[in-house]
Order: C-alpha cells, then structure tokens, then sequence
C-alpha cells in the first residue's frame, strides 16, 4: 500500500455564484483543484474578467499552477416560453415550430430555425433532460408533427436534445466567437467546446484560435452520437476530451454512458490524449455535505479508468458545500491511488514509423517502464512543447512526472494531465549539472529525497534543447 499525499489525479472545478470569491477559490485551490471552469452558458464577461483576476492572484500567491478553463456554450436548442402548467399528454399529437409563439399543449417553438430541414419521420425530439419524449411523425415547411412517448408537465426555456438527428448548424456559434476572444484576451490555457459532431468543429476552433495568434488549447466535449461516431477522428484533432455524461445520457442511452466512457479513456490513451470525466460525480453534495456510497463509487471507477481529470459542475457552482466536496473528492481520489490496483498495464510500446517522433516516444515509454520495475520516485523531463509529459503521462506510469520547462505558456496548461507538475527552469548547463540542479530544487521541495531512485530524460546535448534521446537511471544524492 502506498502513501503519497499528492494526488495524480487532477480535479477541475466550475465556479459560479457559489464559488466566485477569492477565500473559497483559494481554498478550493488549496484542497485540491488544479483547473478551474468558467461555463459561458451561465457567466458573462465582466463576472469572468473577476474570476480570472482571483484565479491568478491565488496561483500567485500560492505558487500553484491552477489552468483556466473557458467552456464554450455551444448551439443549445431551447423551447420557448410556455403557459402556466402545460401538461403533455402521451399518446396525443403535438407540432412543433421555428416560427415564435408561446408554447401550448397544442403548439411548442424550438429556436432552431433549421428545424424542418434536420429532422426526420420517426426521428426523436427530448425535452428538458429527456424527461419528455417525442416521436417525429411528419415534417413540412411549417411545423413538424410528433407524438408524445413519454408526457409530463413542460416549462419555459427547457433544453432540446435531437439525439438521432445530424444538425447543420455550426458547433460554434457567434456568441462562442465573442467568448473565444475575450478568452483569448485573457491569456487562458484551455478551451471546451460543446456538442462536437466531427473533427471539422475542432479544426474550425483551431483556425480562430490560429489567427489570433493563440496558444491555447481544445478539450472537445463528447456528448452526442454523432460525436461517438467519430471520437478517432475528433481524438486526433483535439487536444485533449471531455466525457460529458450529461448531454450525452440523454441523446444516448444511459446504461451506455459508463462502456463509452471506459472505451473513450483506451482511446484516449492510445492517442496520448488528456482525457475528462464530467457531470454528476458528486451531485449529492449540491445540498448535502457527505457524498454517497454509488458517487464514491463513481469517482473510484473514474480513476481506475485511468481518466486524467474529474470534473465538478454545479457541486462547486451552486452547491452548499464548494470546499468540502473538494476535499471529499480528492480523499477519494488519493485513497485509490495508494491501493494496490495496477491501471493499464498493457499499454503497448509505440511502433517504428518513418517520422522522426520514434525515438522520443520510445525513451518516454521505456521511461516509464524502467521508472515502474526500479520503483523510482519520479521521472523528471525537460521538455519546451509539452509533448514528452504527454506521453510519459499517457503511459501511466507509478512515479510522479515531474516536468521542467522554460515556456511560461505550457506551465499551467500540463495541470490538466494526470500525475504531471510543472515547474520553470531556463539554465541550461551540462546534462549531468542540469540533472543535479533539478535533483537538488525537488529536495528543497521534499518531493524527493537522499536514496530515492528517479528516472531523468532530456536531450544531449542539452543546450541544443533538441528532441528527446537521452534516459538515465540515477539514485539521488
């Protein structure tokens, strides 16, 4: 049994009205979280310019590298405002329309003006979190006919999902754009955008993002079919994913939502890919100040998944209890850690290819092999792009990854990888000084110690700051 007290897996936290000021944001930091989320569905500029503000005031003070998260609303479908106490019933016939009105028994507006162009006979139509169902039965060019599966009472302004429909309208929309650029502005490191479909929505993201000179990063949100469909590609195009259970239990059925999400997290992997677990890990503790058995669970399972980081929406948004969900969730966290539990040990060595990638990626894999046979304490690399934590970090090794960069750009955006700490470092000496430097700031820090084994790779020579080649196995002094 292990006893680390530093987690591997890292913890994003959503702030909202809950959250958003500076002593629980600091405090949250302190317990835990290593990302926090702005929701653009629910925070408009001048409350986000605030948040940022405190969320590097902390790190400054703290001295920890806490990313930020701006989190695209995305093309949400809505119904309109309904009469008082609108009940539908199942087995009835109800239209529904682009045209705005006020929504009946009779009638429904979805702000969609594509509408009649996207759906289908028998295609189906969820509202408010599927809790109402409908069945497409006919479609002309004023209104689309449905019947009611499952009834309930309606309200103004629920979500609409169209789980069997492929939708024209584009991931990114023109509030998204006006949010990209104030992120962009803001010099955040990650960004998430919503209902993805195919990896055109990511490459489309990363021109804005390109033309604006950015460096910021995508985690493309998996939470339609048509996304499930196409997670290799997407995979390959984004930087990093996010599994958001919410949306997609809906638009699929649920009892799938935890295959896809193991599936998802192997791919992940095999791509080395950042990858998030999201929605309802801690739901209970919105009003309740203990977590359950089933969401221990939950979170447990997350992590013997191998997912990189979990994911905290309205817990720390709008719930009761922002800090002590924190806390409940990395004691969680840390106590899986510490098992026994071996994660993912048929990961595969990479294979010879004709580009010139193969000879880093085999030393950050056999890095990591070496680090897990010798028991070693960390694996500590030098890297200016972040691409050798990603593999390392991919290969889920036992050691903690300690990375040391001159980029100031790429210190808080490795947050989000599971068991990687950043640090800045720009002296570039010898190879056997440099390693004796690193090994002498991570005493100071009692993140390792006299006698531990540590596995180093770099590149030789080191000024050069080339491409990986070099791993040593040293016993620290």
């Amino acid at each position: 049994m292990k006893s680390n007290k530093i987690k591997k897996t890292k913890i994003i936290a959503t702030i909202g009205p809950a959250s958003n000021k500076y002593e629980i944001i600091k405090k949250m930091i302190l317990n835990g979280v290593n990302l926090c989320r702005i929701n653009f569905s629910h925070t408009n500029h001048e409350e986000a310019d605030k948040i940022i503000s405190k969320i590097k005031k902390v790190n400054e003070e703290t001295g920890h590298k806490t990313a930020i998260l701006g989190d695209l609303q995305g093309p949400k479908l809505r119904i309109g405002k309904v009469e008082k106490k609108t009940i539908l019933k199942s087995g009835s016939k109800i239209y529904l329309t682009n045209k705005k009105c006020i929504s009946t028994s009779k009638k429904i507006f979805v702000n969609y003006s594509r509408l009649n162009f996207d759906l289908n006979i028998n295609d189906k139509v969820l509202i408010d979190d599927g809790k109402i169902r409908l069945k497409v039965l006919s479609v002309n060019k004023s209104s689309i006919t449905c019947e009611v599966i499952n009834g309930g009472e309606i309200s103004s302004n629920k979500g609409v999902n169209l789980p069997t429909s492929k939708l024209s309208l584009k991931s990114i929309t023109t509030k998204d754009k006006r949010d990209l650029n104030f992120l962009i502005k803001k010099n955040v490191d990650w960004v998430a955008l919503s209902f993805v479909q195919t990896s055109k929505d990511i490459i489309d993201l990363r021109k804005l993002i390109t033309n604006k000179k950015s460096s910021i990063k995508i985690i493309a949100k998996i939470e339609k079919p048509q996304a499930i469909k196409n997670i290799k590609s997407i995979t390959r195009s984004t930087d990093a994913i996010m599994i958001a259970r919410g949306d997609l239990g809906i638009e699929i059925p649920m009892q799938k939502v935890p295959i896809y999400q193991k599936k998802i997290i192997t791919l992940c992997l095999n791509y080395s890919k950042p990858v998030v677990v999201a929605t309802q890990l801690m739901e209970g503790m919105i009003f309740n100040s203990m977590t359950t058995r089933a969401e221990t669970n939950d979170v447990a399972n997350a992590v013997f998944d191998g997912a990189d980081a979990l994911m905290l929406s309205g817990e720390t948004a709008i719930g009761k209890y922002p800090i002590k969900v924190v806390r409940a969730m990395s004691k969680i966290i840390l106590s899986v850690e510490n098992s026994d539990f071996k994660l993912n040990e048929n990961i595969k060595p990479p294979e010879k290819k004709s580009n010139n990638r193969y000879i880093s990626e085999s030393i950050c894999y056999y890095a990591c092999k070496l680090a897990d046979q010798s028991q070693a304490k960390a694996i500590i690399t030098l890297t200016a792009s972040g691409y050798n934590a990603q593999k390392i970090c991919s290969n889920r090794p036992e050691a903690f990854i300690y990375v040391f960069t001159h980029n100031k750009k790429i210190l808080n955006t490795l947050s989000l990888l599971k068991g990687v700490y950043t640090f800045h470092y720009n002296k570039f000496n010898s190879t056997d000084e440099t390693i004796k430097d690193l090994h002498k700031f991570l005493i100071k820090r009692k993140l390792i110690k006299s006698g531990d084994t540590v596995v180093n790779i770099g590149s030789m020579p080191i000024k050069e700051k080339g491409m990986t080649n070099m791993l040593k196995l040293n016993t620290v002094i």
